[in-house]
């Protein structure tokens, strides 16, 4: 018989709507309630989704719940994980999971004393997609991977989001809010990061919000908006990583990788899907490029999205006693790559990386399928 965790929620912003409206695709899980500091912002996603709306102490202390997930602002991470730890249920938190190594370390040592996961997003790198360009590097199709571009650059978020402010002050900007979408992505294709270097800077000091309902407020830019960074991986591969929110438009692909034997093109690992293309000594390939893989599948406005499958995994993982994919291990090393780029960006050195991890095992076709309901 299979476990059904119960999940709940902190955090019902933007995000947390997502989660609920994908979480019922998944085995293993089963949304239960949502709180949220603003009880009506509560009430009301609940409402939306049929849950239970908790204050944070009663979603803590409810015994339907096991998991619980963290989606508030990325300032507030540690200290909501470590009282869901503390409250002796596992966590999966938003991205970036912490903003230092000394609270990923201090996170992971309460998990462990108490036999707690930790689990973290994005889990977008175990889209389709994503998976079949890991399934070409692993069998070498196109050689050893030595060298590749990542670019992920718009003119911000003030023009969509509606309270954009926390995107430019210290724990956001393009590193820490796109970064663990793009570098878990090469770290799961390439293994681990050795060192790093970066130059930082902004090109305005506030910015003029286009979106509703505050429309023409400004708002002060107080981290860096764009970073031009290299990435070298224990592998040997160097990868030129720039992303910025400075840029009306550009075209570079999102993620170029270059192999002895040929080059992979990579689609915006912020999504589950879209085409991969690939060349052989310069010949664009066609064979092998279709897979059967589920969440290559459109399922949402016409494209595949299937946000809430690192969560699914981890609490089947749990169910099953082995690793999870998702997990702090390998997130907080995603950490201290944005971290340390953010550090070089500000001396203008190489920062080394003090930590490392096992790639994520990879997600095929049949072990996807095993996730869904």
């Amino acid at each position: 018989m299979e476990k059904t965790l119960g999940i709940g929620v902190i955090g019902a912003g933007n995000i947390s709507s997502a989660y609920m409206r994908l979480a019922p695709l998944f085995k293993g899980i089963e949304m239960r309630a949502v709180a949220d500091l603003n009880a009506e912002t509560a009430k009301a996603r609940a409402s939306e989704f049929g849950l239970r709306a908790d204050t944070v102490e009663e979603l803590l202390a409810a015994d339907d719940i096991d998991i619980v997930v963290n989606l508030t602002i990325p300032a507030a991470h540690f200290e909501v994980s470590k009282r869901i730890l503390e409250a002796g249920k596992h966590v999966y938190s938003e991205k970036p999971y912490v903003l230092s190594l000394e609270e990923g370390q201090e996170l992971s040592r309460i998990a462990e004393a108490r036999g707690l996961r930790i689990g973290s997003a994005p889990d977008t790198f175990l889209g389709g997609t994503h998976q079949l360009a890991r399934h070409f590097i692993d069998e070498g199709t196109v050689g050893r991977i030595f060298s590749g571009t990542c670019f992920v650059q718009s003119p911000g978020m003030e023009m969509w989001h509606p309270n954009p402010d926390f995107f430019f002050q210290p724990g956001g900007g393009p590193v820490l809010d796109l970064g663990p979408y793009y570098i878990s992505d090469l770290v799961q294709l390439l293994g681990p990061v050795k060192r790093v270097a970066a130059i930082s800077g902004k090109a305005r000091e506030t910015r003029i919000i286009t979106s509703e309902p505050r429309n023409g407020e400004e708002i002060p830019v107080k981290t860096p908006t764009t970073f031009h960074a290299i990435m070298q991986f224990e592998s040997g591969a160097q990868i030129a990583y720039i992303t910025s929110w400075d840029v009306w438009h550009h075209g570079h692909n999102n993620i170029e990788l270059y192999g002895a034997e040929g080059t992979i093109y990579i689609p915006d690992p912020n999504f589950f899907g879209g085409e991969l293309r690939m060349t052989r000594r310069g010949s664009f390939a066609t064979a092998g490029l279709a897979w059967d893989h589920p969440f290559l599948s459109d399922n949402d406005k016409g494209r595949a999205n299937y946000r809430a499958a690192g969560l699914a995994d981890m609490a089947i993982a749990i169910a099953e006693g082995r690793p999870h994919r998702c997990n702090d291990s390998f997130a907080l090393h995603v950490v201290d790559v944005m971290m340390s780029i953010l550090r070089s960006g500000e001396t203008g050195e190489f920062v080394e990386i003090t930590t490392t991890c096992e790639r994520p095992a990879a997600l095929g076709p049949e072990e996807a399928r095993a996730l869904l309901a």
